[in-house]
């Protein structure tokens, strides 16, 4: 179906030629030589777009424009001037126009405008699907070929570009990049298996995992003389970084870079890695007071601003910080107020929840549920809240005083499909990721099994304690019931276990532009 251009200009005679090459190419073009019979013309039947001549005897095409703007604010509209003085393209950009073009005009500088408002869509659709095409066999090697956690992170990386990209275009390929990530998340398990032991034993020859954060990251900064803000978002993904990255660009240049999160892929283990700069079982052993074990009634994380005195005691370092956990906009608008008595300390240590509270919810609520129903909704809602709380006016104030970020996370999160039957006993704990407990029933063959936690920096209650880890998009289930929790936590997000998304999270260092 054509469709239909309205072009005003009071030299519209001059403009046949114009006007013949866009017939010749499919368009109707319905012409006006004046701001009066355009509106008259866009008020008897619809339009896909309007050209408008800028100066115009009776009403000029600004006064035309924000007729149009007022009654059709969705109609796109190209400005057309012979003027190149900045207020009049500062009045026209105000006023949202869709392109602005000064005269003389050839009919390509015409043509690519069109294209560019009408057909932008389809055109990205249409690159985008040929791009993700060529890539594909590019992809599937890297899955094939993966050998280093330098590999995984490039793969990943690559995963998520495509899915961005896709997200962002109307295409019908989503599907088959899912099915490419799913085959790497399963080869990304099988290596974990095969090689976290070793990480273990040697973790000098390991990844940058959790416990390393801080003298890795953060003391290299305070050693250089520089303030310090450390945020730690809970449940933050690399494709939720990509998100809300543009929101930051105006206010710091970023160094970005994915890490390994510690087994379990949970707060309990991963975050007080983090902060203490010790495994789950050197903190029990060293710090018992600090510990709290699976079957405690109080939260698993009370003890994180102690714990990483711990670690500034343990290395002999003198460090003034602040520990602040943020679970509403009202506690960071406080910060705000309080900022310069953040000032005063050399690292500011900020925990987030919003992301984690999200998945809880999603979990627990139908109306959330719908709201994050896939992927790129949980995306959206993740960079509408970054946008619209306070956590963005935060940084810019760190940004204007001029002190070093951190963003990065304890664990990523996956959304679960496939249930995996285990029987476990009534101390057994709750994640659906893992699972830990002493006379646990499960398929060895549909999950990684850590039967001496102590080769591997975990705590084990017990002499028999055993340790299982879902891999991919896999979820434990209990038979009681089967059915029910079986449709209440399918397509729910999930962390505690294996998989990239889960395991290689990213690791920002942000230094404020001048």
């Amino acid at each position: 179906m054509p469709q239909n251009i309205l072009w005003a200009d009071d030299e519209i005679d001059l403009l046949k030629p114009h006007l013949i090459f866009l017939r010749n190419r499919g368009y109707e073009v319905t012409t006006a030589n004046n701001g009066h019979d355009a509106l008259e013309l866009v008020a008897s039947r619809p339009f896909d777009l309007i050209i408008l001549d800028e100066n115009m005897p009776g009403i000029t095409g600004l006064e035309t424009l924000s007729i149009l703007k007022q009654d059709y604010p969705h109609l796109p509209v190209i400005m057309i001037t012979k003027s190149e003085e900045e207020n009049i393209m500062d009045q026209a950009v105000g006023s949202k126009i869709a392109d602005y073009l000064i005269k003389p005009v050839n009919p390509n500088q015409i043509l690519l405008a069109i294209k560019k408002i009408l057909h932008s869509d389809a055109l990205v659709a249409q690159q985008t699907s040929k791009d993700y095409r060529e890539d594909f066999s590019n992809l599937s090697e890297l899955t094939d070929s993966a050998a280093t956690i330098s590999d995984w992170q490039d793969l990943y990386r690559r995963l998520v570009f495509r899915e961005l990209e896709l997200a962002s275009a109307n295409t019908n390929m989503e599907q088959m990049l899912d099915m490419q990530r799913q085959e790497a998340n399963n080869r990304f398990s099988k290596w974990v298996r095969r090689n976290y032991e070793k990480w273990m034993d040697d973790p000098d020859s390991a990844p940058l995992m959790s416990p390393r954060v801080f003298s890795r990251k953060v003391f290299p900064l305070l050693d250089a003389g520089q303030k310090v803000f450390f945020i730690l978002i809970d449940n933050f993904r690399l494709d939720q970084w990509q998100t809300i990255k543009p929101l930051l660009a105006d206010s710091f240049t970023m160094t970005e870079e994915l890490y390994t999160s510690i087994l379990p892929t949970a707060t309990q283990y991963a975050r007080n890695a983090i902060f203490s700069g010790l495994m789950p079982a050197q903190i029990e052993k060293m710090f018992p007071e600090l510990w709290i074990d699976e079957d405690a009634e109080e939260s698993k994380n009370l003890n994180e601003s102690p714990l990483i005195a711990t670690q500034f005691e343990r290395f002999r370092r003198k460090c003034r910080f602040s520990y602040n956990k943020i679970n509403d906009n009202t506690a960071c608008e406080k910060l705000i107020r309080d900022f310069k008595r953040l000032m005063e300390n050399d690292l500011n240590v900020l925990v987030f929840n919003f992301i984690d509270m999200l998945s809880h919810a999603r979990t627990e609520s139908k109306m959330i549920r719908e709201l994050a129903s896939t992927n790129a909704a949980y995306r959206s809602l993740t960079e509408s809240w970054f946008r619209h709380s306070s956590v963005l006016e935060l940084l810019r104030c760190i940004a204007e005083a001029d002190c070093r970020l951190i963003i990065t996370t304890d664990h990523g999160t996956i959304r679960v499909e496939n249930p995996i039957k285990v029987v476990g006993d009534r101390n057994t704990n709750t994640n659906l990721r893992y699972k830990l407990g002493k006379n646990l029933n499960y398929n060895p063959k549909q999950v990684y099994e850590i039967k001496r936690p102590e080769r591997f920096g975990l705590p084990a209650p017990n002499i028999s304690s055993t340790y299982i880890f879902a891999t991919g998009r896999d979820f434990f289930a209990y038979p009681n019931n089967y059915n029910h929790y079986v449709q209440y936590y399918t397509g729910t997000f999930q962390h505690g276990g294996i998989s990239m998304e889960e395991m290689l999270i990213p690791l920002i260092t942000l230094t404020p532009k001048k």
